[in-house]
């Protein structure tokens, strides 16, 4: 704002009419593709990030509305009725132009801003129409002296005016603040008061003049924003917070060993082990997978995998849940059959329900024999003298989905040199039916591994080849991969 004005200041000249027009189009054009980005979000109201996005939009759409909406007032010219009697003869006043409504028919920002001067001398005041729409008062009710404007704020902001007018009528600091109103209808309003003192000839305050501007919406928009994004912000800590408990109890809960592990059963041959955690695509999805290898009392030693569906601590509490029964009832003997017989009940009684697909194996180091079982799992894939093949597979459902389910149990006889491959799902991008007669997009891609997984000399190298394989993957999820190496 310009500094003290003068009662007897000249007329300002309005601006070259093409400058404006040209500003005026080019608001018009970033409107309409914030209006686009706008419609983009509205499909997407629960998603937190897309209201903070729409709160963004309606913000910069308030802005542009007002900018073209200044543009077209100043495009205009001076009204008319608002010309002083005493104006230069050469003053411009443009006319409007041809199909523009007036500013009642046009809202938006004309309709939100009004002018007042306040004359000291004569204790006349003048609002305009604006301003009165803006009070919710009618030019019959009359304008607000400076005594009277205060009684209409809030009682809080009732000293922030009183201290602007006061500087601006003894000091003539221009007035820039805001304040809220409450008009007869009982509706608040929140409004932006720019003025300055208009000064006579003998450089005294002789009146007042301000601008006031209804800011409601605007400020409206301003908090939606603010809010979308606090929300934002408390959910990603909390979605971390969820991450990190999910990976803390994931590491506690599956095997601690990294590189092989061997188990020398006293036997004809002993297994060389290694395992491999595979995160997802993105890397922010923690998941139920696990893998499990662990020693028996009876000299057998037990391999499992598998996935419960979920992600987050949910998901890996229901995974710790299920991997410590199986560990328990493998130890105390029951077979791979009944053992996801009696997971399936644990999973179907749980408080929250899940589903899960689960693989379970026995191999007994002294016979060679493979006893297992599966639960909507995969089959282990066999890999012979560079060639490999998916178990014949026992019939099993899902853990979870329904009550009482039996659970099949296939035998197979391994030998010095085989290699036994167990994974989750998730490998690849793309997951069909694990039971399907052409197996999933995993299941190919680890077959195609088989010459160079049986010339590896240890089972930690034949992981590194699978996560080669498999490490630069866009996967949606994460996945389990573990190889069992029976050592001659």
């Amino acid at each position: 704002m310009p500094p003290h004005s003068f009662a007897d200041r000249p007329a300002a000249q309005p601006p070259e009419r093409g400058a404006v027009d040209a500003l005026i189009s080019q608001t018009r054009r970033l409107r309409g593709g914030v209006d686009a980005v706008r419609r983009d979000t509205a499909s997407a109201e629960d998603d937190p990030r897309f209201r903070w996005q729409r709160a963004l939009c309606d913000l910069a759409v308030h802005h542009l509305d007002d900018l073209g909406q200044q543009l077209g007032q100043l495009r205009e010219g001076l009204p008319p009725d608002l010309v002083p009697a005493d104006a230069a003869p050469d003053t411009v006043v443009s006319a409007p132009i041809a199909g523009t409504p007036p500013p009642a028919e046009r809202g938006s920002l004309l309709s939100r801003v009004g002018s007042a001067e306040w004359n000291l001398l004569t204790d006349e005041v003048d609002w305009s129409d604006e301003l009165f729409r803006i009070f919710g008062r009618t030019p019959e009710d009359g304008p607000l002296s400076l005594d009277e404007l205060p009684s209409w704020l809030f009682a809080e902001d009732q000293g922030l005016l009183t201290a602007m007018v006061t500087d601006c009528l003894v000091d003539g600091k221009p007035i820039d603040g805001e304040f809220r109103i409450v008009r007869a209808d009982g509706s608040v309003r929140t409004l932006h008061m720019m003025g300055e003192p208009v000064l006579d000839a003998d450089g005294c305050t002789a009146s007042m003049w301000a601008v006031l501007r209804d800011v409601s919406e605007l400020r409206r928009s301003q908090r939606a924003v603010r809010e979308t994004r606090d929300s934002l912000q408390r959910q990603r800590h909390i979605a971390q917070t969820e991450r990190r408990l999910a990976v803390e109890l994931q590491e506690a809960v599956l095997p601690p060993w990294r590189g092989s592990l061997r188990f020398p059963q006293g036997g004809q041959a002993s297994l060389d082990l290694a395992a491999h955690y595979l995160p997802s695509g993105t890397g922010a999805l923690i998941g139920g997978n696990w893998y499990d290898a662990l020693h028996l009392p009876d000299g057998q030693t037990l391999l499992s995998v598998g996935d419960l569906t979920g992600h987050g601590v949910s998901a890996t509490s229901g995974m710790a849940m299920l991997l410590g029964a199986l560990r328990g009832m493998a130890v105390a003997g029951v077979a791979p059959g009944a053992l996801m017989g009696w997971l399936n009940q644990l999973l179907d009684a749980s408080a929250q329900p899940a589903l899960g697909s689960a693989l379970c194996c026995r191999y007994d180091s002294r016979s060679g024999a493979l006893s297992w079982s599966q639960a909507g799992h995969s089959a282990p894939l066999l890999f012979r003298d560079g060639v490999g093949r998916a178990l014949p597979q026992p019939g099993g459902v899902l853990l979870g989905a329904t009550s009482g389910a039996s659970y099949e149990q296939a035998e197979e006889q391994l030998a010095p040199g085989d290699l036994l491959v167990l994974h989750t799902g998730g490998l690849a991008p793309s997951f069909t039916d694990p039971t399907g007669p052409d197996g999933d997009a995993a299941v190919q891609r680890l077959l195609a591994l088989g010459p160079r997984l049986s010339a590896a000399r240890s089972a930690q190298e034949c992981v590194r080849i699978v996560a080669e394989e498999f490490g630069e993957t866009d996967r949606e999820d994460d996945a389990c991969v573990m190889i069992a190496r029976i050592d001659a």
